[in-house]
């Protein structure tokens, strides 16, 4: 570390992108399913870090920190698209939420149908890429805030305090979201991965 240290910046990132360029922009091209906006991302990462390498205290590895950065650029993309879509995004919640609604009866227990089982034996499903690859279909049709709550907690490991504040949405609100979100995801997984609708 002391001889990366003794290098220049630029010397050290231009490493750095030849050794994890590839890897971050898979990262983003998994989490937008944008080409041009992977690239803009990672690029931007970049950047970042040749602004901020002073601050590069090697606590942890250099991809470690590099793909910190990039989640962080991946959240504010969404932040940025769904801050563009409020209104539209907010007719698109309603017509989700109705949705939802529908995957209950009246008694509000779950519509049987016929998969429970199913999902109990998929185990390991994240490590199929057929699957991830259809997950991720299902994560565009979410609208964005949905989207971005999901990616939030659970790929990006937020807090739901943070998630709140970057969404602009009150607690209650935020678990109702998530709930929701999980609904749709679940639906859209039971009609394009097990077939069922």
């Amino acid at each position: 570390m002391e001889n990366a240290k003794e290098r220049t910046a630029q010397e050290v990132i231009t490493d750095w992108v030849n050794e994890h360029g590839d890897y971050l922009y898979r990262w983003a091209y998994h989490k937008t399913g944008n080409e041009n906006v992977a690239e803009d991302l990672v690029q931007e990462t970049f950047l970042a870090a040749v602004r901020n390498y002073p601050k590069f205290k090697g606590k942890s590895g250099p991809k470690t920190w590099l793909t910190r950065i990039l989640n962080n650029k991946i959240i504010d993309h969404y932040r940025k698209a769904s801050s563009k879509l409020v209104s539209m995004d907010d007719l698109e919640t309603q017509k989700s939420a109705q949705f939802t609604n529908s995957f209950f009866n009246s008694g509000d227990n779950w519509n049987t149908n016929g998969l429970e089982e199913a999902w109990e034996n998929e185990s390991h499903l994240l490590d199929n890429e057929s699957f991830t690859q259809i997950m991720d279909i299902c994560m565009e049709d979410l609208p964005s805030k949905w989207r971005m709550a999901i990616l939030s907690k659970f790929i990006l490991d937020k807090d739901a305090g943070l998630i709140c504040q970057d969404l602009n949405i009150t607690k209650s609100n935020y678990w109702q979201v998530i709930h929701r979100a999980k609904l749709m995801l679940k639906k859209c997984l039971e009609l394009k991965w097990f077939g069922v609708g």
